[in-house]
């Protein structure tokens, strides 16, 4: 999902990156480390392995401590082997272990009294125990050479990579701390507001965007290369969330506080033709019947030739009834009818189909609008189709205009590669985001959540959530 939204975050990290390592050079402030280069998406992947770590190093410390134990009590030889194999657990044990090895860190301080200043601090680690830089300089230099490890510890975010076996991967650190200032961002948020716009996003979005992101970079202090990729991704990511997570109770919440008044929720769905908004009632029908709820559906739709035939089979193939009228009849009575069948039968859920129409068509808007009058629902829903990008942001407006609405759902959002739709929608018309329409199966629709939304916008092609585990 969203591969071409995906591919313009991740360039104007690149670009960022690329105009601060330039000018440095030109300064004379820029120097070569080694370690590895994280990519754009590496940081989206490291707080879900950092949750993991963190389940898996409780479990693991009674061992370490135990190691620790048994080579305290050992002869120098087994000690000496114990830290080759304890790789990160040797870092805590630096004070015990400068004094099992004086030569290897005589060795170590003649060399540094050697070298020039600015290469001492070419490189450098933060110990999280003890937080003397200084006093562990010469240590840190020598495991720097038996390990190439290098770890960063910044606002509690750590990335730990074990290089040994990697050369350098393009990072570089400044010699004296960049600052991200507007000039930086002049041309590199334009091509992202540019690319936004190209992927149908609206222009208001598109700018909300564009201002967060200069509103959390400029003034940033950058010291290393993977700095300017991290502030970048977290920036377009607290951007993106602020503009999808639109307040809102779910349809499951309002079936259920509807149940306990004893009354059926009465959800009606508008838009255009060609939207898949049958086929959603048909969803929606099978997703509540497996959660234990009986719905009714409701044929409104009895002006286009062969609607009542469509839902009918829908009705039929996931096993609900169907209230329905001849061709040609008063829209408002089918509607009328399905919700006091469902208040006489206890059904919990009543979901009326309407015809579709252009949002410029105003004999239907009326139409439309004396439904609603008749059949007093409580959610009134806008289907959309996500592949149209832009135009279902402007066909929801026009709905909202003239109804209403209460929630939108967005059919083929997996095959949506721009995401124009899916970011712009519920901002623009200030409603939320009821269900994403997952492919073309009745089960294959999902209950919005927003930081679902999230990592599937801030994840690399093919760590998508399945819609089953989310």
């Amino acid at each position: 999902m969203f591969e071409s939204l995906k591919k313009k975050f991740s360039r104007t990290s690149d670009k960022l990156e690329e105009e601060l390592i330039e000018e440095a050079q030109e300064e004379n402030n820029l120097e070569e480390e080694s370690g590895k280069k994280f990519s754009f998406f590496s940081f989206g992947r490291k707080d879900k392995k950092e949750e993991e770590d963190s389940k898996s190093d409780v479990a693991e410390i009674p061992q370490e401590v135990e190691s620790i134990q048994e080579t305290d009590t050992s002869d120098d030889e087994t000690s000496d082997d114990k830290d080759e194999k304890s790789g990160f657990w040797s870092f805590g044990k630096k004070s015990s272990d400068n004094k099992e090895e004086p030569q290897e860190e005589e060795e170590s301080a003649e060399e540094i009294q050697d070298e020039e200043e600015p290469k001492k601090s070419h490189f450098w680690s933060r110990n999280k125990e003890e937080d003397t830089e200084e006093s562990e300089d010469a240590d840190e230099k020598t495991e720097e050479k038996k390990s190439r490890f290098w770890s960063r510890n910044k606002d509690n975010d750590s990335f730990e990579e074990n290089d040994e076996d990697e050369e350098p991967s393009g990072m570089f650190s400044f010699i004296t701390a960049k600052t991200i200032s507007e000039k930086h961002l002049e041309d590199i948020l334009w091509e992202l507001e540019m690319g936004l716009l190209e992927g149908d996003v609206a222009m208001e979005v598109a700018s909300a965007v564009v201002d967060s992101v200069k509103d959390d970079l400029v003034g940033r202090k950058i010291k290393r290369s993977n700095d300017i990729t991290e502030y970048t991704y977290n920036a377009l990511r607290n951007a993106v969330a602020e503009i999808i997570d639109i307040p809102g109770k779910s349809m499951t919440e309002m079936i259920e506080a509807k149940k306990a008044q004893g009354e059926p929720l009465v959800v009606m769905f508008v838009g255009i033709n060609g939207t898949g908004k049958t086929t959603t009632i048909g969803k929606l029908a099978n997703y509540y019947l497996k959660k234990g709820y009986t719905p009714v559906i409701a044929a409104a739709d009895t002006f286009r030739a062969g609607a009542i035939e469509q839902v009918n089979y829908h009705a039929d193939k996931v096993g609900v009834k169907l209230i329905k009228h001849q061709k040609g009849s008063d829209p408002a009575a089918v509607a009328f009818d399905a919700v006091e069948h469902a208040k006489a039968q206890g059904k919990e859920l009543v979901l009326i189909d309407t015809a579709g129409r252009m949002q410029t068509n105003t004999n239907l808007m009326d139409e439309m609008k004396k439904i609603k009058r008749v059949a007093k629902p409580d959610l009134v829903v806008f289907v959309g189709d996500a592949l149209t990008g832009n135009d279902a942001t402007q066909q929801a407006s026009k709905f909202n205009e003239a109804i209403d609405l209460d929630g939108v759902i967005l059919t083929k959002a997996d095959a949506d590669s721009k995401g124009g739709a899916s970011l712009s929608i519920g901002y623009v018309i200030k409603k939320p985001i009821l269900f994403l329409g997952m492919g073309q199966g009745y089960d294959d629709i999902k209950e919005y959540d927003a930081d679902w939304m999230l990592n599937q916008l801030f994840s690399e092609s093919g760590e998508e959530v399945n819609i089953n585990e989310a």
